[in-house]
C-alpha cells in the first residue's frame, strides 16, 4: 500500500460569470508577485504541476491539505488528474473544518475507507483537556480538523495544525493542544496504542524540527509515543517546505507511525517528491517538472511525502 501526504497550497474552485470554472493557483499572496496583475495567468499551470506530482506519486491513498471543498476536489480530479493518465480515485472526500479561509483536509482513495470520521467539532473538554492558554473553553480543539480514516487494520490520522503566525507564541500553544488532542484520540480509539497500527500524517506546521524536543509544540507525539519515519532519511534530506520570502527550509510534513507499524516495516523509507517546487528552493539540486519557474508556476510550496507499506496483518 502506497500512502502519501501533500499540502497543495490553497486549492479552490472559482465559479466564473462566463460559466467557466477556474482553480486558484498555488499561492498565498504572501509574495508580491502572487497578487500582481499577471498572477492568475499562472494558476492553471500551477494546477497542472500539482496533478503531475500526484501522477508521479501514484499512491493508493493520498491525504491532502488546503482543499476548499468537495466540488473543488472533484473538479481537480476530473479536469486535471484524469488527464495525466493516472488511475482514477473513486473515493474522494473533503469535510468542512474550522479554517475560516476554507483550507480543509481531503482524502483520495483507490478504495473507500472502512470508516472516515471528522473531529472538527471537538472541544478540549471532550477529551479531558484544558483549553489552550488565553482561549475560550468552547473554541474547537483543532484549528482545521483531524480526519481518522480506517483502512482494514490501519488507521490514518490526517492533520493540519495551526501555522506559526501571526503570533508564534499563541500558535505554539494551539499546536501543543492539537498534538495532545491527536494523542488522546488515538489512546481513546485503540485499547493498546503501542500495538495498534496507525499513522499520523499531514502538515503539523512545526517550524524547526531541529529544536530540542521540549521546545517543539508537537512533543506529545514524539516523546516515544510515535516513530518519526522521516528520520529514516539522512539529515539534510528531510526538509519538505520552502518559504520564499525568507528563504527558509523546514519539514512541517510528517509520517508518524505507531511503534507496531514502525516495527512491521523496518525497511520502509519515505520519499520526498520536490520536482514541482519552485526553482528558488535551491537546496533541491535535482530535476524539476517542465514549466516550473523561479517562483511560479509551481505545484506547491510543499514537497509531497510518500511511503510504501507492506501488506498488514488483519
Amino acid at each position: 500500500m502506497r500512502i502519501a501526504t501533500f499540502n497543495v497550497q490553497n486549492l479552490r474552485l472559482r465559479r466564473q460569470a462566463d460559466g467557466k470554472d477556474r482553480l486558484d493557483g498555488a499561492r498565498d499572496n504572501d509574495v508580491p508577485s502572487d497578487s500582481q496583475r499577471g498572477a492568475p495567468e499562472f494558476d492553471r499551470a500551477d494546477r497542472r504541476l500539482t496533478a503531475a506530482i500526484l501522477h508521479e506519486l501514484d499512491a493508493d491513498i493520498v491525504a491532502l491539505q488546503e482543499v476548499h471543498d468537495l466540488d473543488t476536489l472533484d473538479h481537480f480530479h476530473d479536469a486535471y488528474l484524469a488527464r495525466t493518465g493516472l488511475a482514477p480515485y473513486p473515493f474522494r472526500a473533503c469535510k468542512p473544518g474550522n479554517d475560516g479561509m476554507g483550507r480543509n483536509l481531503a482524502l483520495l482513495g483507490r478504495q473507500a475507507p472502512d470508516a472516515l470520521d471528522s473531529h472538527a467539532t471537538l472541544r478540549p473538554a471532550d477529551l479531558g483537556l484544558p483549553p489552550a492558554r488565553g482561549q475560550r473553553p468552547d473554541r474547537p480543539l483543532f484549528c482545521r480538523d483531524c480526519l481518522a480514516a480506517r483502512f482494514g487494520p490501519l488507521t490514518l490520522y490526517i492533520c493540519h495544525f495551526k501555522a506559526p503566525y501571526p503570533d508564534p507564541r499563541a500558535a505554539w500553544a494551539f499546536r501543543r493542544m492539537e498534538a495532545r488532542g491527536v494523542r488522546r484520540l488515538i489512546e481513546a480509539r485503540h485499547e493498546d496504542p503501542e500495538r495498534a497500527l496507525w499513522l499520523i500524517l499531514g502538515d503539523l506546521n512545526e517550524p524547526d524540527s531541529r529544536a530540542p524536543l521540549s521546545h517543539q509544540a508537537i512533543a506529545p507525539l514524539l516523546d516515544g509515543f510515535a516513530h518519526d519515519l522521516l528520520k529514516r532519511r539522512p539529515r539534510g534530506e528531510r526538509w519538505s517546505y520552502h518559504e520564499a520570502t525568507r528563504n527558509l527550509y523546514s519539514r512541517p510534513d510528517v509520517l508518524l507511525a505507531s511503534p507496531a507499524l514502525a516495527q512491521l516495516c523496518p525497511e520502509a523509507r519515505p520519499r520526498l517528491v520536490r520536482e514541482g517546487m519552485s526553482r528558488s528552493a535551491r537546496r533541491y539540486p535535482g530535476p524539476r517538472l517542465h514549466g516550473v519557474g523561479r517562483h511560479r508556476p509551481h505545484a506547491s510550496d510543499h514537497a509531497a511525502v510518500m511511503i510504501d507499506l507492506p501488506d498488514l496483518p488483519v
